[in-house]
């Protein structure tokens, strides 16, 4: 079951940063469709991954996470 998750990222700047994150999602979940906003900083994620996986996987590429309240 797919829920969305939406995080703020901390030192997304590039075209380079957005393509490893959507990666780094896609890589636990293919179906994934991710959103980077890198003006605000934001990711959103459609994904069967929960929260916690997703946040890893961020994290695992070098950047820092902080989920945003619904």
């Amino acid at each position: 079951m797919s829920q969305t998750i939406e995080l703020l990222v901390r030192g997304m700047d590039c075209a380079h940063c957005v393509r490893a994150v959507t990666q780094a999602i896609q890589a636990g979940d293919p179906s994934a469709q991710v959103d980077v906003d890198l003006k605000a900083g934001k990711v959103r994620a459609i994904t069967s991954l929960p929260r916690e996986r997703v946040e890893a996987a961020i994290r695992d590429e070098g950047y820092e996470s902080v989920a945003l309240e619904a």
